[in-house]
């Protein structure tokens, strides 16, 4: 696009937002998290606390980042340089999250693994005619649901520490090579290395021109999911079983609604499906038209997020019935959570219905660019914050493609530790501590407090009137102000008051350094918020009072005495500075 350094690229059109910002916010979550919390946490009774928390904190918060991407035409750092200078830490704070968000290109390989695979016949998880299988290997007969094949079978595979399915020895001996703990980091493997490098050199040809490489890319990894989702529901629902699977996923349970873990995980899949505080919204945002209506695209995107999860649910559930039907055992028996529902679980499903390999190839692939968009999108964050705060140097194509090289390469080689024998204990850790709920609380409060009070949530509206042409309701300014920051600010305490130390899935406990560690990542990324406070209060001239004034001052920019209004929509004077 434009080549001078004040430039900033835009969406060619509105359809390229809309699709990046859906892929975006519909990840892996929709798919492997909001149905087995459904089912946990009381059926159809867990949408009331997951649809409160959508109203109360979802939706405004939502709205609340998109406007401030494409008001101040920022990342996710320079920002809140126009918006209360004080709160610029905000912005490396979602740095740091998004950095170890960047786990998640793992669960990309992971995908891509079985998706190799799933060309077989038969799949290879299916049976234990394999060299990783061992004598407690248990496979299930797809035809008539009966235990096949064992050297030394006793019993049912699923009675635990007897016997092992073929689809859990698949996925922990053969995709994994699981070692004992963390500390037995063990041997890379090499198949999963080549998985990982290539979902990486996938992610940089997605976004190495940025928005114009992005905008076209959304097209097919934002629709395809969609589209194999569809697909799968349809088969799910045709299904012998699968009535028994649906009344498990919404069977309405009100006594659940007295636990307050109840509402605590209806909080986390509302913050973590939608988006927030990871600063993805503000960057796609800010690629806008300044004119855009931000106001209705929020709102239909929400819509958007949560229908995908409930509709998932009918997908997910659907065929774990099928499965439960199939071997004569209990719904219970045969759900799970996370990487067990998307490599163990649901796998073992797809194995048992005709044209397996099919039905595992779309699982797949659909699984591959959910994760896809959600790391792609969370790399545009983090490099679009690096070009804005260096515009000269990073607003040229070639040297926003170097960067991006450089950049790229030094995170797959911190991830190679991921593809050993010890590496899903690492991913583990890191998904627990390094961008976990606690995280996306704080950073949450923070921008509420800097929009509602700094900067003023009434001011806002305003901006979103001038921009849209439509003014929020009131709801949305007491929302910013007080409603949002209070329910964040009691989940973080409860959060706090809650909390258990990671344990591995087997129920061992952690080494002391790892804790300290996992500790260590999760105050990376909340201390900068306050640091940066601190440090523009010491170094700022004048009194106390003048210093806190000027730099608290809402709709004031740091670098000139020129106010929001003034550069709406354009260049921050401090972009070039």
């Amino acid at each position: 696009m434009e080549s001078h350094p004040g430039a900033r690229e835009q969406w060619a059109n509105k359809r390229e937002y809309i699709l990046a910002v859906a892929g975006n916010v519909v990840g892996l979550g929709n798919v492997w998290r909001f149905p087995y919390l459904c089912y946990k946490n009381g059926g159809g009774a867990f949408l009331l606390p997951y649809m409160l928390f959508a109203v109360l904190v979802g939706f405004p918060v939502f709205l609340l980042e998109a406007v401030i991407g494409q008001y101040t035409q920022e990342g996710s750092i320079n920002c809140w340089r126009k918006l209360c200078p004080l709160s610029q830490g905000i912005g490396y704070s979602i740095l740091m999250i998004q950095f170890y968000s960047r786990l998640y290109s793992i669960v990309m390989a992971w995908a891509l693994f079985y998706l190799c695979f799933s060309f077989s016949d038969p799949l290879p998880w299916s049976s234990c005619n394999n060299s990783w299988n061992t004598e407690r290997c248990v496979e299930l007969n797809s035809q008539n649901g009966t235990a096949g094949h064992s050297a030394n079978q006793t019993g049912n595979w699923t009675s635990g520490s007897l016997t092992k399915s073929s689809v859990s020895e698949f996925w922990e001996r053969r995709v994994l090579s699981m070692s004992g703990g963390i500390e037995e980091l063990g041997t890379v493997s090499w198949e999963l290395l080549l998985c990982l490098l290539a979902c990486w050199v996938a992610c940089y040809f997605c976004i190495f021109k940025g928005v114009r490489s992005t905008g076209k890319v959304v097209y097919f990894t934002a629709l395809f999911p969609y589209m194999t989702l569809a697909i799968l529901l349809v088969r799910g629902l045709t299904l012998p079983g699968a009535w028994q699977g649906l009344v498990y996923y919404l069977y309405p349970d009100l006594s659940r609604l007295a636990d307050v873990q109840v509402w605590m995980e209806a909080g986390s899949q509302v913050f973590f499906s939608y988006g927030l505080a990871s600063g993805t919204l503000i960057t796609l945002g800010s690629y806008n038209k300044v004119k855009n209506n931000c106001y209705k695209d929020s709102l239909w995107l929400c819509l958007l997020n949560s229908g995908t999860s409930f509709t998932a649910g009918f997908a997910v559930f659907s065929a774990l019935g099928f499965m439960a039907h199939k071997q004569g055992v209990s719904m219970d028996v045969v759900i799970d959570s996370g990487p067990g529902l998307a490599f163990i679980a649901f796998p073992q499903a797809l194995a048992m219905m005709p044209l397996p390999q099919l039905w595992a190839v779309c699982f797949f692939l659909m699984l591959i660019l959910l994760g896809l968009d959600s790391v792609f999108s969370g790399l545009e964050t983090i490099t679009a914050s690096v070009t804005d705060l260096f515009p000269k140097q990073m607003r040229k194509p070639w040297r926003r493609e170097i960067f991006l090289i450089f950049f790229f390469t030094f995170c797959f080689l911190l991830q190679i530790s991921l593809t050993t024998q010890g590496g899903i204990y690492q991913f583990q850790l890191i998904d627990y501590y390094g961008a976990n709920g606690a995280c996306l609380l704080f950073v949450c409060i923070a921008q509420c407090v800097a929009v509602g009070w700094a900067f003023g949530a009434d001011q806002m509206c305003g901006a979103v009137e001038k921009m849209t042409g439509q003014k929020p309701s009131a709801v949305f300014s007491l929302c910013w102000r007080y409603i949002t920051p209070l329910i964040c600010l009691v989940c973080f305490v409860i959060y706090f008051m809650d909390y258990q130390p990671l344990t591995s899935k087997q129920g061992q406990a952690y080494p002391a350094w790892a804790y300290q560690l996992g500790w260590t990542m999760a105050l990376s990324s909340v201390v900068p918020v306050p640091l940066w406070a601190v440090g523009k209060l010491c170094t700022s001239r004048g009194s106390f009072r003048q210093r806190l004034s000027t730099l608290w001052r809402p709709g004031r920019d740091p670098c000139t005495t020129e106010t929001t209004e003034t550069f709406l929509g354009g260049t921050s004077p401090c972009s070039s500075a």
